[in-house]
């Protein structure tokens, strides 16, 4: 996976490769990247609800690369949805701004943004972190310039 870029850099990349393919990229919403990642599930991780292992990367979900570093993409199975790595490895950032809670959140699954917004958020765990921190609903807040080896992105497409 993509780490080390900053908020910037992935929305950035997100328009560029909108001009390049002639169709719309972007970060995905918290709500979009939830649902995806939980593949539609109400559990803990799409999965279920115990960790396991042989799932994902995370600092104790016992895998080769955990504590160590990002896994190769594919490495362990998709999500129902057929999306690799949403629980582990990275985490990615989304186009949301960060609220301390959902309350007030758009109910349509649009980022929740505002003018000048310095504080982002970040979805899924990452390879240094326990596996707690990669359940579906678990938020991360970091400064739009936060750049670090565990923390990548991920695109959507609309239509």
């Amino acid at each position: 996976p993509v780490v080390d870029v900053r908020w910037e850099d992935a929305s950035a990349y997100a328009d560029w490769l909108s001009l390049q393919s002639g169709k719309r990229y972007r970060l995905p919403s918290e709500a979009e990247w939830e649902y995806a990642a939980s593949a539609g599930r109400r559990t803990p991780f799409w999965w279920g609800y115990q960790v396991g292992e042989g799932r994902a990367v995370c600092f104790d979900c016992g895998s080769a690369w955990d504590k160590r570093s990002t896994a190769p993409v594919g490495s362990f199975d998709p999500n129902p949805f057929g999306l690799y790595d949403t629980a582990g490895n990275a985490m990615e950032w989304v186009a949301d701004c960060y609220h301390p809670s959902y309350a007030g959140a758009p109910d349509d699954a649009t980022p929740w943004t505002r003018v000048n917004c310095r504080d982002r958020v970040a979805r899924g765990g990452a390879f240094n972190k326990p596996a707690r921190s990669m359940r579906n609903t678990e938020r991360h807040r970091f400064d739009a310039d936060t750049r670090l080896n565990m923390l990548g992105f991920r695109v959507a497409r609309d239509g």
